[in-house]
């Protein structure tokens, strides 16, 4: 293979994973939407977020990405009046996860795309490299 070939290859693998990663966050977030604190007052759920950070492959010298810090949401916490909640304040208050649905799920689309035109890289790198090895056989 080529190194061009071979840093096309990197660089989608390494998308792949930080894709993945990022739609795991994702589907933590949509699960724990609903989770409030444990006790009288404590905080919910809180949303996570995932940064991205450049790297440079030294062997190939290809820009790849790869996740840079998984960390959390500082959007403030809603709060509903439930006073039959476990988790309801003296005043019955109940602390509601920073989790948006609608964000989640744009965030969820973004990542899915990302990671199906990284496959379609992989697949094209693929197509080359047989296309190359059946002008070799003839």
């Amino acid at each position: 293979m080529s190194d061009p070939l071979v840093s096309a290859l990197k660089i989608a693998s390494s998308g792949m994973q930080a894709q993945s990663t990022r739609l795991r966050v994702v589907s933590e977030n949509v699960a724990n939407a609903e989770t409030t604190g444990a006790t009288p007052g404590a905080d919910p759920y809180a949303r996570k977020t995932v940064t991205f950070k450049s790297i440079l492959d030294e062997v190939t010298g290809a820009h790849m990405v790869e996740v840079g810090d998984i960390g959390t949401d500082k959007k403030p916490f809603e709060s509903d009046y439930d006073p039959g909640n476990p988790a309801a304040d003296a005043n019955g208050y109940v602390k509601r996860p920073n989790v948006q649905m609608l964000t989640e799920m744009m965030d969820m689309r973004e990542a899915n795309r990302s990671y199906e035109a990284n496959i379609q890289v992989v697949k094209q790198a693929r197509e080359i490299i047989n296309m190359t090895i059946d002008l070799l056989r003839s």
